[in-house]
This record gives C-alpha cells, sequence and structure tokens, in this order.
C-alpha cells in the first residue's frame, strides 16, 4: 500500500514539475508577441514627388509588423493632417488608433473628431478608414456637420470628401436643392 501511495505522489509530482517547464516554455516562444519597436513622441512626415501629402503626431507607437498579421498601435492617441491635391486640409484626431498595413485599414477610437478647412466636422466614438479606397465606415453613432448637413445617425459610410455619403436612421438638418 505505501508502495502505491508513493508511486502516486511521484507521478504528482513529475506532472506537476512538466506542467511547470511546459509554461515556461509557453512563454519564452512567446516573442511574436514582442514589438519591433516602440517609438515615443512621434512626428512622422509623408511625402510624394516632394508634395507633402500627411503628417502624424502621437505620443507613442507600437510597432508590431513582426506578426503574422502586421499591425502598428497608437495606444495613447494620433493627430494626423492629410493634404489633399487641391489644397485641402483635413485633421484627424482620436485617442486610440491601430493600423493595418495588409489590409490598409486604420480603426480609430475614443473621441474620433475629423474636421477640415471648410467648417466640415465628423464625430463619433469608433471610425474605421480604409485608407487605400479613401473609405471610411462606422457602425456607432455619429454626428456631422458641414455647409449642407447638421445630421446625427448611425452608421456612416463615406468618401473622405464626404460627396458620398450614406447613413442610417438620421435626425437632424439636411439642405435640399430644388430641382425644378
Amino acid at each position: 500500500m505505501i508502495r502505491k501511495e508513493c508511486l502516486a505522489l511521484l507521478c504528482a509530482i513529475t506532472l506537476t514539475n512538466c506542467t511547470d517547464q511546459f509554461s515556461a516554455v509557453q512563454q519564452m516562444n512567446k516573442f511574436d508577441e514582442i514589438p519591433v519597436g516602440i517609438t515615443e513622441e512621434l512626428h512622422l512626415i509623408y511625402s510624394d514627388s516632394a508634395r507633402l501629402e500627411a503628417e502624424l503626431i502621437a505620443p507613442i507607437n507600437i510597432d508590431f509588423t513582426n506578426q503574422k498579421f502586421p499591425y502598428s498601435e497608437f495606444p495613447q492617441g494620433l493627430d494626423a493632417t492629410l493634404y489633399g491635391n487641391q489644397g485641402e486640409v483635413t485633421f484627424v484626431r482620436s485617442d486610440y488608433g491601430i493600423y493595418y498595413p495588409k489590409t490598409e485599414i486604420i480603426d480609430l477610437r475614443g473621441n474620433v473628431v475629423i474636421s477640415d478647412t471648410t467648417g466640415t466636422r465628423l464625430n463619433t466614438s469608433q471610425l474605421y478608414w480604409d485608407a487605400g479606397q479613401e473609405w471610411l465606415f462606422t457602425e456607432k453613432n455619429f454626428t456631422f456637420t458641414n455647409a449642407s448637413y447638421d445630421i446625427e445617425a448611425v452608421r456612416l459610410d463615406a468618401n473622405r470628401s464626404f460627396r458620398k455619403l450614406m447613413t442610417g436612421m438620421i435626425s437632424g438638418n439636411i439642405q435640399v436643392k430644388d430641382i425644378n
């Protein structure tokens, strides 16, 4: 009887020890969760053919482009300025951002504000920006104001200039031109 108890105790100790070692090996293999780099006080300027296209400012950027699905995170928010071909300037601000370079999708969260020099302004809690298609979309509540619109709605699907704009349920004021 003592031999069986000793054998059971020995097996339990061995299994516990293997489990602890397995956990340690799992922790060592989490190298892919370590970022490539961390940048503080980021100020990035993007130009194409000597023409200023965008400017990005963020307190911190964590670069996870070494992942199977790479991304770049802005945990303390970001401010971006986008410069258009015709001299238009768009300002983007959010409390948090994450960019997925493979899909060119940017996920902005928390007090997202997009505005421009014409007085157009969009406010929402989350917004996705498809940089490749220059398309914005959200399923969250938002407010949008410009010279023709002062609306609140749920769901937005729009191009960068807001000339093509689709929404869900709307409340607010919209100017309509009489075709006659």
